[in-house]
């Protein structure tokens, strides 16, 4: 039996009207009062979304991807209620709670803990409610130390983890979550990946926007692919995740590649050179160096590694991993190596390299074959993986 539809979204548009010009004085309103009426004496209109439609089932994990600007951010406000379509209908079943603009509600005069109460409050539950799970809120947080002074002393990165971690207690049917995974150390983002776990896990329905292709592919069962207000496609998530990387193959400005193809792509900021393939007893090495031509405050280095038939085996980042950047400098060259243990079946494999920056919305270097290897075992299965297996039993 099909899972009903929770979310339905028929023909939606958003448009916003710019004034060119407005009134900034009083001189203004008199000299020139029909202008002043009328906002200034000309504008535009954007088109945010045009003509978007597609459904959502119970229980679904749906991502939204796509490029800054092409309206993801718009659309999923105008899921959260936050904006009113310009035309179309929207229509949901079942309680839904946002992810997005997390902290909205926060007194920064208040403590940590007077705000984990009053957002408590606006998020339905009692001070009884509260009270039972405050120590879990704080510990997920990872702010047991700082949660009796002022908001206002909090960081940004801290203030989200806190509105994070009180939102992830809300009693939903429906959850949409825009780019968290970008906020916290090492250890709070595994958290939030555990938490996303969870959430499929418990059958939890979920809207996703995110510029982390990683994050799509493990998570989403389906994805919408935006680009200039519209739906490109609608498809599972390994397939729109490869479409996404195809935008920025036709539109963004190519990289020299001398070796193995010229699907490489990125604004030149920063790129890598010498990338070389390392096999050992047990595992397999990649190093490469990245050269630096402009200044990179929050550089995010990522890894993926596919099958012949391009089939991703598994992919990771240094923000995953590592939960800060260090920032690269213009005119350093550096370093960078990974490694991880040989669990390939027999055959050839692809390796994929970024360079990301601005909480993984730019890019500045995506190489799609930056390099390759070759694995021959004696042992061969059907699967895509092959690890090394010990077994102990009897008979």
């Amino acid at each position: 039996m099909s899972e009903p539809i929770v979310i339905s979204v028929k023909e939606v548009s958003k448009h916003f009207r710019l004034p060119h010009e407005k009134v900034s004085s009083i001189k203004d309103f008199f000299v020139h009062p029909l202008q002043s009426l009328r906002g200034g004496k000309t504008s535009e209109v954007q088109h945010a979304l045009d003509g978007i439609s597609f459904d959502i089932k119970q229980g679904e994990f749906f991502g939204i991807v796509g490029r800054n600007g092409s309206g993801k951010s718009t659309l999923l406000k105008i899921l959260a209620e936050i904006y009113q379509p310009s035309s179309g209908e929207v229509s949901v079943v079942g309680k839904l709670v946002p992810f997005i603009e997390l902290g909205v509600g926060f007194n920064p005069e208040l403590t940590g803990r007077e705000n984990v109460y009053l957002s408590g409050a606006l998020n339905g539950f009692s001070d009884k409610e509260i009270d039972e799970m405050y120590d879990d809120i704080v510990s997920f947080a990872e702010l047991e130390p700082f949660m009796d002074q002022k908001l206002k002393n909090y960081s940004s990165g801290m203030q989200v983890r806190l509105a994070f971690s009180v939102a992830t207690r809300s009693k939903a049917d429906i959850l949409l979550i825009d780019e968290v995974l970008a906020v916290g150390d090492a250890d709070f983002q595994r958290k939030c990946f555990d938490y996303f776990s969870q959430l499929k896990k418990d059958k939890k329905t979920v809207v996703f926007v995110s510029h982390d292709m990683y994050a799509v592919r493990e998570y989403c069962d389906r994805a919408a692919l935006i680009d200039s207000s519209h739906i490109v496609a609608i498809d599972d998530s390994e397939t729109i995740a490869r479409k996404y990387v195809e935008l920025f193959t036709e539109t963004g400005e190519r990289l020299s590649n001398p070796t193995l193809s010229p699907e490489r792509w990125g604004d030149k900021r920063a790129r890598y050179e010498n990338v070389k393939t390392k096999m050992t007893g047990d595992g397999i090495t990649i190093k490469a160096d990245v050269i630096a031509d402009e200044s990179i405050d929050d550089p995010t280095f990522g890894i993926m590694v596919a099958n012949a038939k391009g089939q991703p085996i598994f992919g990771t980042n240094t923000n995953i991993e590592q939960g800060k950047q260090l920032p690269l400098k213009a005119g350093e060259s550096r370093g960078i190596e990974w490694e991880f243990p040989d669990i390939f079946n027999s055959g050839k494999y692809y390796v994929e390299l970024t360079i990301m920056y601005k909480s993984v919305t730019e890019v500045s270097d995506w190489w799609k074959e930056a390099a390759s290897f070759v694995i021959t075992k004696t042992k061969d299965t059907p699967f895509i993986v092959n690890p090394p297996i010990r077994y102990t039993g009897k008979g």
